[in-house]
């Protein structure tokens, strides 16, 4: 039995994420970003509901302090994601709604919480349309534009998936394209399935299957996929690795 917290499981992927592996007997810890939206999952079935707004990076920090109180995981899923928004929507700390929760929160919690054994990122095949912009990634220069933004943070997290599998060999870091999938973000017009959408990040956290104790792949139905080049290039992993620490004032890595 494994001890799994997943980010944004009050619906979606997340939740039948959580339903699959609180089905299966393993403890699951959900996140919710209000009070409210936790009472919709009290009766699910997990050991613990954690609550903070990933968008706001003194929440995010509670929902590490929350997760650590309640001991170490096996495996986190980084699947909390926000689509696509009008406008920048810039967050308390003046950052980009898109990026502070599709790559912020997700570099905080890594750095934040006990290190678990297995990492899984939830990113997009629609990182493949698009090339980085470091130094703009906050999208304070820019024209805004809302799917490339969205595209760029899922370039972003994947290559932070692969930047984890260099840099720490005892932890199994990986990064999984859901498909496009019908849930509330992908919308009801959405053509891939969803029972595929979810079942990579499950088995990624717990199996011990030996084709699922790998580490720094990109995958798609449980299969690899080549990711942008970005993705695992050490220099473009370090140089965002540096970005995101000098965002946040918390390093990740001792040197990077």
């Amino acid at each position: 039995m494994a001890r799994i917290f997943i980010t944004g499981s009050t619906d979606g992927l997340g939740l039948l994420n959580a339903r699959t592996l609180i089905a299966q007997g393993h403890e699951v810890i959900l996140h919710a970003r209000t009070k409210s939206r936790a009472a919709d999952v009290q009766d699910l079935g997990a050991q613990s509901i954690v609550i903070g707004d990933l968008a706001s990076d003194a929440e995010t920090r509670s929902v590490a302090e929350q997760v650590n109180g309640l001991g170490r995981m096996d495996a986190v899923i980084h699947n909390a994601g926000v689509y696509l928004t009008d406008t920048r929507s810039p967050t308390p700390e003046g950052h980009a709604r898109t990026l502070a929760v599709n790559v912020v929160a997700p570099y905080l919690l890594t750095a934040l919480i006990e290190r678990a054994g297995r990492l899984v990122y939830v990113t997009s095949g629609m990182h493949l349309g698009v090339r980085s912009n470091i130094p703009d990634m906050d999208w304070t220069s820019r024209r805004w534009r809302a799917s490339h933004a969205y595209s760029e943070s899922k370039l972003y997290v994947a290559a932070l998936a692969s930047a984890i599998a260099r840099r720490w060999p005892d932890v199994l870091s990986n990064s999984v394209d859901p498909g496009w999938v019908p849930t509330r973000m992908g919308g009801p017009g959405a053509s891939d399935d969803l029972e595929l959408g979810h079942d990579t990040q499950s088995w990624l956290a717990v199996s011990e299957d030996p084709a699922a104790a790998v580490s720094g792949h990109y995958w798609h139905h449980r299969r690899h996929r080549a990711p942008a080049p970005e993705v695992t290039d050490p220099s473009f992993q370090d140089r965002l690795v540096n970005a995101l620490g000098e965002m946040t004032d918390v390093r990740l890595f001792r040197t990077t």
